[in-house]
């Protein structure tokens, strides 16, 4: 994984320092809030309901055991004993104090990481396909290019003030992991008819309260020229983004008010202009981090440890059938860790927790791990020989729960439980479905099935693109939660569509049970999944089963 120069190092060390003159005069009063705030929030510091929140970047979702172990450090000292891992691979950290935070940024550059631009309108966190560089389908590594991302992203002086914040995310795989159409920029590595490595990019996608499917700005775009079109594509929008209206202003209503064709225009004549300057210090830059992103020296041993302990144990072949998959590697795996025990708060693990994962990592992952959009951590690098004994040590960490894209796999926003611009609660929700669904003992044959949940129309629970989508909503002071359905984030997108009216909190559970049971009744056979069925039978028989009070009045009046 990419190490810090000189420059990283030396960058880093010194915003920290910049910060903790600004928290100082913030506390002495020389800085009021007001003054305060924009500071702040560039260094990934927001001010939620209770407290405030440090939000620390994990660029492309990877991360070494050491930097795991600090993240447990920072989590007993200075926070609540706990961490709270998001949907834009980072990590977030709930209950700091203001005075304890420049300790905390310090802490974090000792093992090169950061809280720089987790916040603001500039380009965010670099997301990527937490599989990476393991996957059996992968074209190619995207994390190198991920890594140029983030260094011409970072600081950069034309980008710092732009509309409204801009997210890119990177896949290297034709299967989409990374949700690619939901981004700002989304790049997706592709080959052309002469067999070459490039990207498709799509521009323009989003969530919130106008949720839009990014469209394919260019169809292949070759890997040399990467930086200077992606430069090309967020200076036209600095310059035709909307200023007037912040819900507005994201990339995705400039393309939809002033047409694909006409940003394709303007970004083509730029991308001329831009890629003369770059003169080739683009692919020096690449040059210089591919090294960074080798392939492991991979084990030689037996598996026949794994093939016994899969046929004795039951418990041990469901979490390998359920919470791993292929590698690139026949003797490998890749083993996803769930945070999202039956109950338990989806995202969030204690610094024991982390500093067992960061253990896990070093002994049998080739010291790496992996932050997944969906929350959970993957050990990306992992003979099948150890799976045994990574489940028995999962066991003991109260991190066994075999339940990785299944119904209680939910991504859940921290609604709100801790978030300022919430108008509903996600974190209940989420752990009542899924003690429910445990309760059942449904979830192994309901299969793949995507729950996403939005404590507000921001969208940060991704509920647009869960096969189940839930959005928590205000209605005259009562938390009222709309369901939506037939979302898909990945090479199929979708966006989800309303069901009709809301549910209320003590009804929303009851509501989802209904309708997942209703599947179980409708599906052909149960390699059909909940998403293929929808597709297949459309909205009408799962609305019925969400409103059984209006269908019966509707064959009463027939």
């Amino acid at each position: 994984m990419y190490k810090y120069s000189d420059f990283d190092e030396k960058f880093v060390r010194e915003r920290v320092a910049q910060f903790r003159g600004q928290v100082e005069r913030r506390i002495d009063g020389s800085l009021t809030e007001d003054e305060f705030k924009p500071l702040r929030l560039m260094n990934g510091l927001y001010l939620q309901l209770h407290a405030y929140m440090l939000r620390v970047a994990v660029p492309y979702g990877t991360l070494s055991s050491r930097q795991m172990r600090q993240l447990a450090y920072i989590a007993q000292k200075w926070d609540k004993g706990y961490g709270h891992f998001t949907t834009r691979q980072n990590i977030q950290y709930n209950w700091p104090k203001l005075n304890d935070v420049p300790d905390m940024l310090s802490a974090l550059a000792d093992v090169e990481m950061h809280a720089i631009q987790t916040s603001g309108n500039t380009i965010r966190n670099v997301t990527s396909d937490q599989f990476a560089g393991a996957a059996e389908d992968e074209i190619e590594d995207p994390r190198p290019y991920a890594e140029l991302i983030r260094q011409w992203s970072t600081d950069h002086p034309e980008f710092q003030f732009l509309p409204r914040k801009f997210k890119i995310a990177i896949t290297g795989s034709p299967n989409d992991r990374a949700v690619v159409k939901a981004h700002d920029i989304g790049l997706r590595m592709a080959r052309n008819d002469a067999g070459e490595t490039g990207f498709e990019v799509i521009v323009g996608g989003g969530l919130g309260r106008t949720p839009m499917e990014g469209k394919v700005v260019r169809e292949f775009l070759p890997k040399a020229d990467l930086l200077p079109y992606l430069e090309a594509i967020v200076s036209v929008y600095n310059l035709l983004g909307r200023r007037d209206n912040k819900y507005k202003a994201r990339i995705k209503i400039t393309v939809h008010e002033n047409g694909l064709e006409t940003i394709r225009d303007l970004v083509e004549q730029e991308f001329t202009v831009r890629r003369a300057a770059f003169s080739g210090i683009d692919q020096e830059m690449l040059a210089e981090i591919k090294p960074a992103f080798p392939k492991p020296t991979y084990i030689q041993a037996p598996t026949d440890a794994f093939t016994t302990a899969y046929d004795a144990d039951p418990v041990f072949r469901s979490w390998v059938d359920t919470n791993t998959v292929a590698h690139q590697n026949g003797d490998y795996a890749i083993a996803t860790i769930s945070l999202k025990k039956h109950g338990a708060t989806p995202g969030d693990a204690t610094d024991a927790q982390m500093r067992e994962m960061a253990d896990l990592a070093e002994a049998y992952s080739h010291d790496e791990l992996r932050v997944s959009h969906e929350q959970n951590i993957v050990l990306p690098h992992v003979h099948k020989s150890h799976l045994p004994a990574i489940h028995a040590r999962l066991v003991a960490a109260d991190l066994a729960t075999a339940n990785v894209g299944l119904v209680s796999d939910i991504i859940a926003c921290p609604g709100m439980d801790y978030c300022a611009l919430a108008t509903a609660r996600s974190i209940p929700v989420a752990q009542e479905i899924a003690t429910r669904f445990d309760e059942l003992k449904l979830e192994h044959e309901i299969g793949a099935l995507k729950i996403k949940i939005s404590g507000c129309i921001n969208a940060c629970g991704h509920h647009h693109v869960g096969h189940i989508g839930i959005l928590g909503l205000d209605r005259a002071g009562v938390e009222n939660y709309q369901i939506t359905l037939g979302g898909d984030g990945t090479e199929t997108f979708a966006i989800g569509q309303r069901a009709g009216p809301g549910f209320s909190d003590t009804e929303i559970v009851p509501a989802i049970e209904r309708l997942i049971l209703a599947y179980l009744d409708l599906r052909e056979n149960s390699d059909e999944t909940f998403l293929s069925a929808y597709r297949r039978l459309g909205a009408d028989p799962f609305k019925a089963a969400l409103y059984p009070d209006a269908e019966k009045g509707r064959k009463h009046a027939a």
